[in-house]
């Protein structure tokens, strides 16, 4: 069994809290406005080395909103043929960029951050393909520069401690998994999750985080079989994943647009299981039963939404001239794309960008 999940640094700390210093502050920018970047940038806000810099909108009007909201020093819009991004790309004061823009734009969002020396972190899916994941993790490999994908949930409290359960052998060895994430999107074909031109759809909006209990227990498979529904778009509105592995585990995923779901995880093993309690991507409590012995209850509390953690990771790795973390290695992102490309090949989704 491969676990290539590893536990972050703030947890060999003797002081834990995400949201301590560990080095220089680092000036933030901002790419995007959305819900995203707003619980992203409230979570920012309480690291003491971080100092939220600037922000950037195709409005101006909605950059000055967001400046305001969060105390960002600078707002950058569209102004004189450059856009936004482009302005504050060319902020020599800004040393590190959160993207927050829609999956479709990461690429070209990241390699204008890369190219204008900036560190990255991108939010989910990392790009639209596994193409575009290759270009950008060269360029900041070239460059130097530190890059990371924005699964967040690889470092809460409790998916490190499920994770550390199903190595320590507890549940004996892991047979299968279960994971699901779902709720019934309001259709529009211009909202972000349901258009085409965004890579819209459940597989790259959602599917990454039952994809990471799979990942954290039992590593990535040896093959995948998917199912799903499109809608007239050609976005996909629910899938079902089945991962296998070479010592006979399998795990089952699904994720969905169209309805809600317990949102739980289950990892079976030969001497015991563990269910998830809470959203799959935050969980509060974790329920471990071994045997026929007593259930065991653990409970978790995070600091501010949860974002802190990875923005520590972020910081203390650029702080220690780090280009990736060990906790979300850019290799993870490539071979996430990888196995998302083939399984749109099954359900046959494609998007804009497949084809540049």
């Amino acid at each position: 069994m491969t676990l290539p999940i590893a536990t972050p640094w703030l947890f060999s700390q003797p002081n834990q809290d995400p949201r301590a210093a560990t080095g220089a502050a680092l000036r933030w920018g901002v790419i995007a406005t959305g819900r995203i970047a707003s619980l992203v940038s409230r979570d920012l806000a309480l690291l003491s080395d971080a100092e939220l810099y600037a922000v950037s909108s195709r409005q101006q009007a909605a950059a000055d909103a967001f400046a305001s909201e969060f105390a960002f020093s600078r707002a950058y819009g569209d102004d004189n043929g450059q856009q936004g991004y482009q302005r504050l790309l060319a902020d020599d004061a800004v040393d590190v960029v959160y993207v927050a823009t829609p999956h479709a734009q990461h690429h070209q969002m990241v390699l204008a951050a890369l190219n204008a020396g900036k560190h990255v972190l991108c939010e989910k899916a990392f790009t639209i393909n596994a193409r575009e994941a290759a270009e950008l993790i060269a360029v900041a490999r070239d460059k130097n520069l530190f890059l990371m994908e924005a699964v967040w949930s690889r470092f809460l409290p409790s998916m490190q401690r499920a994770f550390e359960i199903a190595r320590s052998g507890e549940l004996g060895t892991v047979q299968w998994v279960t994971a699901d994430l779902g709720f019934p999107a309001p259709y529009s074909p211009t909202a972000r999750l349901w258009a085409v031109k965004d890579g819209g759809g459940a597989l790259l909006d959602l599917t990454v985080y039952p994809l990471l209990w799979a990942l954290g227990t039992l590593g990535f498979p040896q093959a995948v079989s998917a199912t799903g529904a499109l809608n007239d778009d050609g976005v996909d509105t629910q899938n079902a994943l089945t991962l296998e592995y070479h010592h006979g585990a399998q795990a089952q995923l699904t994720s969905s647009l169209l309805a809600y779901g317990p949102r739980a995880a289950t990892v079976a093993g030969s001497l015991g299981y563990l269910q998830s309690l809470g959203s799959i991507n935050n969980p509060k409590q974790l329920v471990v039963g071994i045997g026929r012995e007593p259930l065991r209850t653990e409970h978790f509390d995070v600091a501010g939404l949860g974002y802190t953690y990875e923005l520590r990771e972020v910081t203390r790795c650029i702080q220690q001239g780090l280009t990736e973390s060990p906790v979300m290695p850019l290799e993870d992102s490539l071979n996430t794309m990888r196995l998302f490309d083939g399984v749109r090949a099954q359900l046959g989704v494609t998007y804009p960008n497949d084809a540049r």
